[in-house]
């Protein structure tokens, strides 16, 4: 019932407001011109017995009448703007009809069509004490709650990775360094905080975000997130063998189906022209779209020639395979390393337009490519345009 009053209430105000324009609308004054042209009537006949009588020059006479003419124009004119305003008196009140009953009729009409007026009323604190799987009433919950009770760890432990997800870097990064503070550091925490940070700066491990990754590391020696990215932050620093060295250390202590690693292998092929990892089987050590261990001992009898042909053949291989299936992240980054280090710019661009029309630039894998073109020197713009 509520809901109907204050609708009626909005619905006068809106009337009332289109209304006034049109109520203050001035009235035309009475005008009485009989009386005031038939003077000037009698004026234009005396002036041409005047002028008969030789008791005026002609052009003075001329004068005298045009004069005499304009002013019986200005008075018929009056009449005219009265016939006008009666009209307009006419269209006004059409239009306050129009106001006062077609317009509520119709918003009335369109809100039974689609809206629900059957539905209980909803607060936003009924809704939020039931969010069902809602994820904006979810994180305006834990809002709530953490608004009341800043000191809550675990509240904005839960937080930080939701922001993360929305792509709410701001909030995350707050959100993560507030559970370290309250919380503690542990792997968790350090690698979320360090993710974030590169993902504000184009998937670049920064200086902070390398001192996070090594406080994860320092907690867990063997924690795979935080050894992948102090690797990358190697790798991106130009220290390649390192970096290599750092992917083979990950890959030899990570389980054969660890989800993770086929982008270590994609880096490890990246820094080492594509050797497999030893002690590592065939299929473990292949990078989507690369070379198998048959493909690079059979590579090592071949001429220079034949050689540079395989890995161009290869390339084009992987290049068609991702046309058919772009969801691929780590058969992208592969795709414009390779063009990259085959001195061929134009499809490097062109690998990496298509990798981020698959993965966003504004999502973390997005930032992860951009990053990666930057530091093969890639004209990055290009393919952002």
């Amino acid at each position: 019932m509520l809901f109907w009053i204050v609708s009626a209430l909005l619905t006068v105000a809106v009337a009332v407001a289109l209304l006034l324009p049109l109520l203050k609308g001035a009235s035309p004054a009475p005008v009485d011109d009989v009386g005031e042209a038939a003077v000037y009537r009698d004026q234009l006949k005396e002036l041409e017995r005047d002028k008969a009588a030789g008791l005026i020059s002609t052009e003075d006479a001329g004068y005298a009448r045009a004069e005499i003419g304009r002013r019986l124009l200005a008075v018929s004119g009056e009449g005219t703007k009265t016939v006008d305003a009666s009209r307009a008196r006419g269209l006004n009140a059409l239009s306050q009809a129009f106001i006062i009953l077609c317009l509520p009729a119709i918003g009335l009409g369109l809100y039974l069509k689609t809206g629900s007026p059957d539905m209980p009323a909803a607060p936003l604190a009924a809704r939020l004490e039931s969010p069902g799987n809602n994820i904006e009433l979810l994180v305006a919950k834990v809002e709530r709650h953490l608004a009341e009770n800043p000191n809550d760890g675990s509240g904005w432990d839960v937080l930080a990775p939701i922001y993360f997800k929305m792509q709410r870097l701001g909030d995350a990064e707050l959100a993560f360094r507030n559970a370290i503070r309250l919380q503690g550091t542990n792997p968790a925490r350090m690698n979320g905080l360090g993710e974030v940070l590169m993902a504000g700066n184009d998937g670049i491990v920064t200086d902070d975000a390398r001192a996070a990754f090594e406080e994860a590391l320092r907690v867990d020696a063997k924690d795979p997130r935080a050894r992948f990215y102090l690797a990358l932050s190697l790798e991106q620093g130009g220290k390649r063998q390192e970096a290599l060295t750092g992917f083979q250390a990950l890959a030899k202590d990570s389980p054969a189906d660890a989800s993770w690693l086929p982008l270590v292998q994609q880096h490890i092929a990246a820094n080492s022209g594509g050797a497999p990892v030893a002690g590592l089987p065939a299929e473990a050590s292949k990078a989507p779209g690369g070379p198998t261990a048959g493909d690079v001992e059979a590579a090592a009898g071949m001429s220079a020639t034949d050689r540079n042909a395989m890995i161009r053949g290869m390339v084009e291989g992987l290049d068609a395979k991702l046309k058919q299936d772009p969801n691929n992240f780590e058969g992208w980054m592969r795709l414009v390393r390779s063009y990259a280090m085959l001195n061929e710019t134009d499809k490097a661009i062109a690998a990496l337009k298509s990798a981020l029309v698959a993965f966003p630039a504004e999502e973390v894998q997005g930032k992860q490519l951009i990053g990666v073109g930057r530091e093969l020197g890639l004209p990055v713009e290009e393919a952002l345009k």
